[in-house]
């Protein structure tokens, strides 16, 4: 059984790119979310020795002061990182001076030529000895190129762009099919030349040489993701919610072929980040049948074929992996690994050329497997392992703190079940979402419920109003009365460190901030004013959304939550058993709201509160994040006619029936 809510590490290849952009930008970048995997750590070390100013790599934050680059005192190391040499070429290629590049064991047997090669086209003075590293490049004044590459490769793309923009230099760059485009998305965030013309990737440097300094925050990496997905996919029941995934399209070929094989993979709290796509998944357990996986579609989920192969082991079927020759050349042997190791453990693989056929078994997987070293084999066959009846032996665990070093914890924690103090019995959390548009009675009906229920009651308003407190007392409302923003990171980062969370007291959630009980602060009329500012930041509402699923996933009740709010059933809770969403004519609400603040209820008044709520309903059902909508498997309560303790008694009734006993 899987449950919960994990957060993958940040996305590797974006933190790769972000890191040596800011070292070679104007000023001081800030940069949130990265991995701090070794990979990346690889990068920063090289980025170090050519002058960059970086601070401690760590996910909260990572400071970078760029420069201009300066010549090493020693030969640069990249560890067991492909991508950092690989684009360590291109930035290398557009300075002057002489740098050489090494790595450990596993990277000096893996090829550069496909990246040397065309730098040399562009005028870089690159000595090598055999197809990899050390190599030494002699950088300088440089020429435009345009290129077709042979290999769809966002390595070698990623490296010609670096060299275009570091040499100031046009780069034309043409593939057989279109790569992770990471690179092109930040130079395009950054203000920097790059666009796309007949199908090609075009840079053109404009006049201005220098990147300014930058605030980025990299999402979760969806290779990290994949794993999580396939463990829920392979249980036996129950669900897990995937948060701040990048679905960056260039990228979600594993999903693609995931739901051609019978699972399904639901995008919710679609948002930007740095000009990437941003979502929370939502994956079940699903039957698995057999497909076949074209060489168009390798590019967008190469790194995905480990943990591919191995759903395919469990699939009804045969599956093919067609022209995946490239696993051979990652850290491993890839391609042939995969079905050596599938063969230890049960099941029928073979590599015909550059092709792979998996045949699936229901029979348990048992046996021992080589790693070699590789961390995604390493994870493949760990969430192998987690199959009923099998018995999975790894050869090394230490690989996988490369891309995603908290791994074996989030996989044990998805695992775990949550049970109340009884042991005889097995009790997840049970959830009542009710939903609405202002002032609908979404919190006086959903505390009522609780109560008639015996049940805890959390109230999401209550935590962006909390949040909104501890903006306006730490951060100063003096920008916000004219008009300025407050940044979304910078508030998130409040509400962290301060901290801003929800206490369970009794039967009822209660917001506190620094530890003090804030539930009649927030309530005043100065929140009020500025927390809908702050609600739509969508930094903000993924933080919200997250606290909202720990501080209920954190709870030992036999009974269950009532939760309300606007996005409670759609997205912070779409597992819940029990969705309502209640409504009510804007005259009826209106009439209601005048009253609750004690002011007379005159036709003229009602009248102008009814147009002010139909305004905010349409804001909040068109707004890009979240917006305001029934989940499509919700109760619709129309409560225009019905008093307070008559749209509760439904509620209750509705909760007694979905909840027998």
């Amino acid at each position: 059984m899987v449950s919960g809510v994990v957060r993958p590490p940040g996305d590797k290849s974006i933190s790769h790119r972000v890191l040596m952009l800011a070292a070679v930008a104007r000023g001081r970048s800030e940069l949130t979310g990265l991995l701090t995997g070794d990979d990346v750590r690889s990068s920063a070390r090289v980025l170090r020795q050519l002058g960059a100013d970086i601070s401690r790599i760590q996910e909260s934050g990572v400071s970078v002061a760029g420069s201009r680059l300066r010549a090493p005192s020693s030969r640069l190391n990249c560890g067991n990182s492909g991508t950092t040499a690989r684009l360590m070429c291109g930035i290398l290629a557009g300075q002057r001076f002489a740098s050489t590049l090494t790595g450990d064991a596993s990277l000096r047997r893996r090829p550069m030529r496909r990246v040397t090669e065309p730098l040399k086209q562009m005028g870089a003075d690159i000595k090598e000895r055999g197809d990899g590293l050390p190599l030494t490049i002699r950088g300088g004044t440089l020429r435009g190129l345009t290129y077709t590459s042979p290999v769809a490769s966002a390595q070698v793309k990623s490296a010609l762009l670096f060299a275009g923009l570091t040499g100031q230099v046009p780069v034309t760059i043409r593939e057989p099919y279109r790569s992770r485009d990471h690179t092109e998305r930040l130079f395009a965030h950054l203000g920097l030349g790059i666009h796309e013309r007949d199908g090609a990737i075009v840079f053109e440097p404009s006049h201005r040489s220098n990147i300014p300094a930058f605030q980025l925050s990299v999402p979760g990496d969806p290779s990290s993701a994949a794993f999580l997905v396939a463990a829920a996919v392979l249980a036996d029941k129950g669900e897990l919610i995937i948060e701040n995934v990048g679905v960056n399209p260039t990228r979600t070929g594993f999903v693609v072929v995931l739901e051609r094989m019978g699972a399904h993979v639901e995008r919710v709290n679609l948002r930007d980040a740095g000009g990437e796509p941003v979502a929370d998944l939502v994956v079940r357990p699903a039957n698995l049948r057999g497909t076949e996986v074209t060489a168009a579609e390798i590019p967008t989920l190469v790194d995905e074929v480990p943990i591919l192969a191995v759903l395919a082991s469990r699939a009804r079927g045969t599956t093919m992996f067609r022209e995946v020759g490239e696993l051979r050349v990652k850290e491993s042997n890839r391609l042939e690994l995969i079905a050596a190791n599938l063969r230890a453990v049960g099941v029928k693989a073979e590599v015909h050329g550059n092709d792979l056929h998996i045949e699936g078994t229901e029979t348990a997987p048992r046996g021992k497997v080589d790693t070699a070293k590789d961390h995604r084999l390493a994870m493949a066959f760990a969430v192998l392992g987690t199959v009923d009846g099998a018995k999975v032996t790894l050869s090394e665990r230490k690989s996988v703190a490369i891309s995603y070093p908290n791994f074996f914890a989030d996989l044990r924690r998805m695992h775990a079940r949550r049970t109340t103090h009884d042991a005889r019995r097995t009790m997840t959390v049970r959830v009542i979402a009710i939903d609405g548009p202002a002032a609908s009675g979404k919190s006086s009906t959903a505390g009522q419920v609780a109560e008639r229920l015996g049940w805890a009651h959390l109230d999401s308003g209550a935590l962006y109003r909390a949040l909104t407190l501890a903006a306006l007392d730490n951060l100063g409302e003096g920008g916000r009365r004219k008009g300025e923003e407050w940044p979304a990171q910078q508030v998130v980062d409040l509400a962290g460190r301060l901290p801003v969370r929800l206490v369970l007291a009794g039967n009822s959630f209660r917001p506190e901030v620094a530890g003090a009980d804030v539930e009649q602060a927030i309530r005043g009329e100065r929140v009020t004013r500025f927390v809908s500012v702050v609600a739509a930041m969508p930094e903000v509402r993924t933080w919200v959304n997250t606290q909202q699923r720990r501080a209920v996933g954190g709870m030992e009740v036999g009974g269950g939550v009532v939760v309300d709010g606007r996005d409670i059933g759609t997205i912070v809770f779409p597992e819940a058993p029990l969705k309502v969403f209640l409504t009510a004519t804007p005259h009826e609400r209106a009439r209601r709201r005048l009253f609750q603040r004690g002011q007379a209820v005159d036709v003229e008044l009602v009248r102008r509160e009814s147009q002010a709520l139909e305004a905010r309903d349409a804001a909040d059902s068109n707004r890009r994040v979240a917006p305001l909508k029934p989940a499509q498997d919700a109760v619709l309560l129309d409560t225009t006619a019905l008093t307070l303790e008559e749209q509760v008694t439904r509620v209750v009734e509705l909760a007694r029936a979905r909840f027998p006993g």
